[in-house]
């Protein structure tokens, strides 16, 4: 099986997952929304609510432990060198996602980035771009190319065990692979099952810092973490400057100034 055909499969299942979700927590209970969700982009916040919570108790009893066991068990530098690996896959797929929304420049620096961390970083187990200063352009997926070209991003919806996205970012995943390194390197079920594992943990543990000041501070942590995403996603969107106004043109209008 190709490699595109296989992440198809995993893609495929991650739309499923979603679509389970609409239907068995139901989009009816979403006809009377919260006040003021539709103004936040949220108009399914009582699904959304439910979701967030069961992720939030997988997370605790399973995910964050394994994570800590990952972390404590593993030296840092073979860490390091999952997190390169992984990495530099999405680095393929952000010069891919540069190409299309007619960057040229910037998908010739990625693409360079990558072409040295895979020859001479065996596989970009070892990050040399980086010691070479080649920086590492912010990642791109095939959500932002949407939303790039104008797509809108659609309601917020928190998908089952993957977490924030909106209803453009779940659509893209399908052809998504930025983070489907393991569908991308490994072809065998059993080995790519035993790497998305691997890089579901090394993830996680990047985020517990994170997530121990989240429950220090959040009073409504679904709330925080929701505005976050979509400031970041709009951000990411418009290359790190978003205009103020919801309303702007879309990002693709900067290249015909």
């Amino acid at each position: 099986m190709s490699a595109g055909s296989t992440h198809l499969g995993l893609a495929g299942r991650r739309a499923l997952l979603a679509l389970l979700a609409l239907l068995s927590l139901g989009l009816s209970g979403c006809a009377s929304m919260p006040e003021g969700a539709l103004a936040r982009g949220d108009p399914w916040e009582r699904m959304n609510r439910q979701v967030f919570s069961f992720n939030e108790a997988v997370d605790e009893a399973a995910i964050k432990p394994a994570a800590l066991v990952y972390q404590n068990v593993v030296p840092a530098v073979v860490r390091t060198g999952v997190n390169n690996v992984f990495a530099n896959v999405g680095d393929a797929w952000t010069t891919a996602n540069l190409l299309l929304q007619a960057k040229p420049r910037q998908a010739l620096d990625m693409g360079f980035r990558t072409l040295v961390n895979s020859v001479f970083g065996l596989v970009g187990l070892f990050d040399v771009a980086d010691e070479m200063g080649m920086e590492r352009f912010a990642s791109e997926d095939f959500g932002q190319t949407l939303g790039y070209w104008g797509l809108k991003s659609g309601p917020y919806l928190v998908l089952p065990l993957m977490g924030p996205s909106t209803l453009r970012d779940t659509t893209a995943m399908l052809l998504d692979v930025k983070d489907s390194g393991a569908s991308v390197l490994w072809k065998e079920p059993r080995d790519r099952n035993g790497a998305t594992v691997l890089q579901l943990l090394n993830t996680r543990v990047k985020l517990l810092n994170a997530g121990r000041v989240l429950d220090d501070i959040a009073l409504d942590k679904y709330v925080l973490l929701r505005d976050a995403f979509l400031a970041r996603r709009r951000s990411l969107i418009y290359d790190g400057e978003p205009p103020d106004e919801e309303s702007a043109p879309p990002a693709y209008k900067r290249l015909i100034k």
